[in-house]
């Protein structure tokens, strides 16, 4: 047991950037977090140690994230107004941040699957393989959803960009 908690401490840091990212609320994303290690711990006799324990936890992770997903969608969320106020007056960005912003916001638009698979692949850095484990896909599927992301954030990204004239 020391060894699974040691590997799986270890894996915390990227099962919060991932779940932030998912999330994009850090304390729904601790929650998530808290959630897949609570889960991992308890449903530790199910994991074969057959390869890294970082794509099982990222998948326990996803599951629990589609769950919540799912049973928000049934009942709508409401936030006092007093939560939000603050966010309501919001200083001029600067270019860098406001690229950043229009990919952050490109990213939200696509679909659960496509941002799934974008985030682990770009941002977490798993293989093609072991992303496709974790969302218990086919690998194809998971190539099919990267380049359909893909396409679709240069797309919602170039939108916004003036036509430029080529030069010959």
């Amino acid at each position: 047991m020391p060894d699974f908690l040691d590997e799986m401490t270890s894996c915390i840091p990227a099962l919060r950037r991932y779940a932030n990212a998912l999330t994009h609320d850090r304390d729904t994303a601790d929650d998530l977090v808290q959630d897949c290690l609570e889960r991992a711990i308890r449903k530790k006799a199910l994991w074969r140690p057959q390869g890294p324990l970082r794509p099982w936890l990222y998948r326990v992770l996803v599951n629990i994230y589609r769950n919540n997903l799912r049973g928000r969608n049934r009942r709508p969320l409401q936030i006092p107004i007093d939560d939000v106020a603050e966010q309501l007056f919001v200083p001029a960005a600067q270019t860098g941040r406001i690229a950043l912003a229009e990919m952050a916001r490109a990213i939200e638009n696509l679909s659960g699957e496509h941002r799934e698979a974008l985030l682990l692949v770009v941002i977490e850095g798993l293989s093609y393989a072991e992303a496709a484990k974790v969302l218990e896909i086919p690998l194809g599927t998971l190539m099919s959803r990267l380049g359909r992301a893909r396409t679709a954030l240069a797309r919602m990204t170039q939108e916004d960009q003036p036509n430029l004239k080529v030069i010959k």
